[in-house]
């Protein structure tokens, strides 16, 4: 079975939690009060929030890279789909207070960088990456608070591929760009109406390509359980984890005053870990930016994106132990741990360049009308379409490819 699918067990009552789900309850407890304390209200409420956010993405197993792989390989193109249901449900809550400036009475100011060639590069680079390793950044942290052991070696190398690219991230940014540009300027009503007529082409590509290919659209699995055993213990519908994510990140942009991401945490885990063996990445001009050398400088628990990541592991974990899953097994095949080490330092180093991954560059870039968010998934679909084609020399899994999560 994937390690993206929760097991379905038992369709009543819930199981024990166990020592994983005990743990991973007492970390979101004692963690969101004691953040909290330590940074201010909105500080713990983040890290709740990726707990909410981990449950969700283990729970709709919502995997961007299985997607993106079952559609280049058989052309099913359901998870697709629902990522512009994603994305739709995110510019109607975005664009309103971007355009504005607020949120509840806070300012608010939405993930758009510059698109160039460093972007372009980058997200190829992170499309190769997430068909090697395994997954997306999402899906790497989900996976491996849920207990997959792979994913843990990927994790490694996501982080190490993004510390180097912060050493080289002068490079890059050196290099021909656009200017930051948002649909945004057309205000709220214009650039949501031209973010919809976007996703419902994608949307209607997805059905004309499955179509021809397959003759007639994927349906959904039917449910092995429902009401409040399902949303405890799922699996839930990949549509009900769109939702949750949307709504999620709209959390994010109020509590933190911009929306969610995910690898620059990993680039700051492993600056202050390069640190710690007699590098010295506060030389680096990425780090001597005010708030990347503040960043570098104070404990990574007052790091937002940081206590977010940490936040959705818990989650994944507790999701797992609800689930009856949490199983970790380092049986793990040489030629998978290979490709779990190449397509991390891709995933990391792409990341970086390209000013996020599919979080902040794709999901949270979009949702803010970014002309670099969509130049991201252009370049980041056609490293998927190699990295797809670079999978039978690390896996054994044509039986599998078909698996479309939730």
């Amino acid at each position: 079975m994937s390690a993206l699918s929760p097991s379905f067990g038992s369709t009543s009552g819930l199981p024990p939690l166990g020592v994983p789900g005990l743990v991973s309850l007492a970390v979101l407890a004692i963690g969101t009060l004691a953040l909290g304390l330590a940074y201010g209200p909105a500080h713990g409420a983040l890290f709740l929030v990726g707990g909410a956010l981990g449950i969700a993405l283990y729970h709709a197993a919502f995997g961007f890279t299985s997607a993106w792989r079952v559609f280049i390989a058989e052309g099913r193109g359901r998870g697709l789909r629902v990522q512009m249901l994603l994305l739709a449900v995110a510019v109607i809550l975005f664009f309103p207070p971007l355009v504005d400036g607020t949120l509840f009475g806070n300012p608010v100011k939405g993930s758009v960088s510059p698109a160039g060639i460093g972007v372009v590069f980058g997200a190829f680079l992170f499309g190769v990456g997430m068909q090697l390793g395994g997954g997306c950044a999402s899906g790497t942290l989900f996976t491996a608070g849920g207990g997959n052991a792979r994913m843990l070696v990927t994790l490694l190398f996501f982080i190490i591929g993004s510390v180097v690219a912060t050493q080289h991230f002068d490079f890059w940014t050196s290099l021909p760009a656009l200017p930051p540009v948002s649909l945004t300027q057309f205000g709220a009503v214009g650039g949501i109406a031209i973010s919809l007529a976007l996703f419902a082409a994608i949307a209607g590509l997805t059905v004309l390509v499955e179509t021809r290919r397959n003759g007639a659209l994927e349906q959904a699995p039917p449910a092995p359980r429902q009401g409040v055993s399902r949303l405890l213990r799922g699996p839930w519908p990949l549509v009900w984890g769109a939702l949750a994510l949307a709504l999620l990140n709209f959390a994010t942009l109020a509590l933190a005053g911009r929306p969610w991401g995910i690898t620059s945490a990993f680039a700051l885990w492993g600056a202050k870990g390069a640190a710690a063996i007699g590098f010295d990445p506060a030389s680096w001009a990425y780090w001597q930016t005010p708030a990347n050398a503040k960043a570098l400088s104070e404990s990574v628990f007052a790091d937002i994106t940081s206590i977010m990541d940490f936040g959705l592991i818990a989650g994944a974990m507790l999701a797992a132990a609800l689930a009856g899953r949490f199983a970790p097994s380092l049986d793990i095949p040489l030629r998978s741990i290979l490709a779990a080490v190449v397509g991390g330092l891709m995933l990391g180093y792409g990341a970086r360049i390209a000013y996020g991954c599919n979080i902040g560059a794709y999901f949270s870039g979009i949702a803010s009308g970014s002309l670099h968010g969509y130049v991201w998934a252009l370049a980041a679909f056609a490293g998927n379409v190699l990295g797809v084609r670079l999978r039978p020399f690390f896996f054994a899994e044509r039986s599998t490819i078909r698996r479309i999560d939730g």
